[in-house]
């Protein structure tokens, strides 16, 4: 079986916690508390790190603790601490080109302007790794995309947020079973 790095892309600290930008930290939170584990702090590569097992599969979860748009840092030392290719790796990332709600994962492709995704090809050198995007919407109105994603969910859409966290980690999960 293969072995998978799945990381979550969010900014650290409190002033960020509940906003679209963490939706990442909140689906790999949701695959460790499904699976009675919790997260520690890995200095080496200044991430917090479980790990899971699904039969014979790891999954390594993990939110890097430097910002989104620094990521790529972090995940690539974690691939190397690992021992994992990039092929290896699930980024879950919000997406603002996505209707809210909606769960997508593909291999590859441009990062749709999200800075989190560009760091981490920067520092791979290769946009071969595997994506669950989560979707956001758009901003309503002429409103800045990047304020947007940095605002707390809506009221009205705080009820789905647990729901679409669970779609996002039985999808994480699929895709390890199948490998």
């Amino acid at each position: 079986m293969t072995d998978y790095l799945v990381v979550g892309l969010g900014n650290p600290g409190p002033k960020y916690a509940g906003t679209r930008h963490n939706i990442g930290f909140d689906v790999v939170d949701e695959l460790a508390n499904d699976n009675f584990t919790s997260f520690s702090v890995h200095k080496k590569t200044n991430t917090e790190v479980a790990e899971v097992r699904f039969g014979s599969t790891k999954l390594f979860l993990a939110k890097p603790r430097s910002f989104m748009n620094l990521s790529g840092g972090p995940i690539k030392a974690l691939l190397q601490y690992f021992s994992l290719s990039p092929t290896n790796l699930i980024v879950v990332h919000d997406a603002l080109e996505l209707e809210f709600g909606v769960v997508k994962h593909r291999v590859g492709g441009g990062d749709h302007g999200h800075n989190g995704l560009r760091s981490t090809t920067k520092s791979l050198g290769t946009k071969d790794y595997q994506r669950l995007s989560i979707g956001i919407g758009r901003p309503p109105g002429r409103m800045d995309p990047a304020s947007f994603v940095l605002k707390p969910w809506a009221k009205k859409e705080q009820a789905d947020i647990p729901i679409i966290c669970a779609d996002a980690a039985q999808e994480i999960t699929r895709i390890a079973s199948a490998s």
